[in-house]
């Protein structure tokens, strides 16, 4: 009565000599004897962090810093901070995210007083807020001077010649707190006050933190948190192999980074070896990523070397170029699979990194054998994903991405981080990633749910109810797939229609 082929077919199988991506494949349905809130979809990132989430941002420079990992970390899943800054500002990032407090905006956009409010109407569409701390500055941490609303510009006649310090609401006549308050009184002092925002001040008067009328009306415990032992939110930072990095990972760990990622996009080398090792001696109590790699081979040498996970994938991404450029890599799902079957007899889990375009594909990664899925372009363009919007000419709101290979990504890590602005001229910056643009997603705290939600109907459709059951019956070779055809790929999205609007969620 068994339809499809076991994973074993499609991988294992002598005969079986093609390499299969996700939209190659499709899961074949089972039995429903349960409901969709009870699918569990905890799952493991590394050897000793645990998701009840499973997905993890990408280290790329237009997706994760410290906003996207503690969006994700609060709905269950973890952000590596990228690499591409100097190790101050890394730390920095991870240091955010370990003195995150709910409720609390402890990075607000500060601006200065003599900003026009031309000036300020730019920034207010491109980044998405409506009120601004006004400071000495300009900056955090400078001397708070007043705040200026949307209320306070919206009838101004000449905004080019208007600044902020003629309209703003000086500080005398604000409402501040003290830096050290507790949530619970910063909440009944904006709700007795009836005021939209309250600055939260050092005792010098420089602005620290702010608190929001519209965080009070989302105000909220955060159940499927990834927390360490501490209670704070947990994040990782990514790493290079050069011997330089070694005093990056010597900072990462003191500022708390729970888990360090190597990024490499071929992870079998001779300097990553060395890495893991290294790091597994001096900080025995953080967990090491190694990667990338897409063959048992290339994760056997990562795991004889202590990785407490493995990220694989390589050239698959959205934006690289690697497979084209280099003409090596591996098709995902033969990718994740292998490596997954592999890696599990040593108890290390693997994450699925590249090739992840939508839920679907988040659900056919897990199937594969993966612990959790990383994406880049997926989340890039949310709210919380570094970058200004801007518009296109037909009206979408956009962000950039970058590949980390991509040109810009390259000259940005050797101008910002090595502190190299000049070449040689015998040397050749060869792109294998590109620079393009992602539609605006909204706030990582609706859209993750929606991700969320569309893998756990996914599951239930195939007739699991955890990820863990789901890996048991992959590599007993009970789950079942099909091979697509092209015309059954087109079949299987959106077609026949003149015209459709794409809505992700209500």
């Amino acid at each position: 009565m068994q339809s499809g082929h076991s994973a074993w077919d499609l991988f294992e199988d002598p005969a079986s000599k093609t390499g299969y991506t996700y939209d190659d494949l499709i899961c074949l349905p089972g039995s429903i004897t349960f409901g969709v809130h009870e699918v569990i979809l905890d799952s493991s990132f590394s050897r000793n962090i645990r998701l009840k989430t499973p997905v993890v941002s990408s280290p790329m420079d237009t997706v994760t810093e410290s906003k996207m990992a503690i969006a994700l970390a609060l709905n269950g899943g973890i952000g590596v901070i990228h690499k591409s800054m100097p190790i101050e500002s890394q730390v920095k990032e991870v240091t955010k995210v370990k003195k995150f407090k709910s409720g609390f905006i402890t990075d607000p956009h500060c601006v200065g007083p003599s900003m026009t409010v031309a000036e300020l109407e730019g920034l207010r569409k491109a980044c998405g807020f409506t009120g601004f701390p006004v400071s000495e500055d300009g900056k955090l941490g400078s001397k708070l001077l007043g705040i200026v609303t949307k209320r306070d510009t919206d009838f101004i006649d000449n905004p080019a010649d208007t600044l902020v310090s003629s309209v703003m609401t000086p500080l005398e006549q604000l409402i501040t707190a003290s830096d050290g308050i507790e949530l619970n009184e910063a909440y009944d002092i904006i709700a007795k006050s009836k005021k939209g925002k309250l600055p939260i001040t050092s005792q010098d008067g420089k602005i620290v933190a702010l608190v929001s009328q519209s965080d009070l009306k989302k105000r909220g415990d955060y159940p499927l948190a990834t927390k360490a032992a501490d209670k704070t939110l947990m994040v990782a930072a990514a790493i290079g192999t050069n011997e330089s990095e070694r005093e990056r990972v010597r900072a990462l760990v003191a500022a708390g980074a729970d888990a360090l990622v190597i990024d490499q996009k071929q992870g079998d080398t001779s300097a990553q070896h060395d890495m893991i090792k290294w790091i597994k001696k001096e900080f025995r109590s953080v967990d090491v990523v190694g990667g990338n790699v897409v063959t048992r081979l290339q994760a056997k040498h990562l795991i004889d070397c202590g990785v407490d996970g493995l990220r694989v994938g390589m050239g698959v991404g959205s934006v690289s170029r690697a497979q084209e450029v280099g003409a090596c890599g591996r098709a995902q799902a033969s990718a994740v699979y292998n490596v997954a079957r592999f890696a599990r007899s040593f108890g290390v889990p693997i994450i699925a990194d590249g090739g992840i375009g939508s839920p679907g594909h988040i659900t056919k990664c897990l199937c594969m054998g993966a612990g959790a899925a990383m994406c880049g372009s997926l989340l890039a363009g949310a709210e919380e994903s570094p970058g200004d919007y801007f518009f296109s000419e037909n009206g979408f709101r956009l962000k950039s991405i970058r590949g980390t290979q991509s040109v810009e990504s390259m000259k940005k890590l050797s101008n910002d981080v090595l502190g190299r602005s000049k070449r040689s001229g015998s040397e050749v910056m060869v792109a294998q990633g590109v620079t393009g643009t992602v539609q605006d997603k909204g706030s990582m705290m609706k859209y993750l749910p929606y991700l969320v939600q569309s893998v756990k109907h996914g599951m239930q459709d195939i007739g699991v109810m955890s990820v863990e059951e789901m890996h048991k019956r992959l590599f007993s070779f009970q789950l079942r797939f099909e091979i697509r055809s092209s015309a059954a790929q087109r079949e299987g999205g959106v077609h026949g229609l003149h015209s459709f609007e794409r809505r992700l969620y209500a």
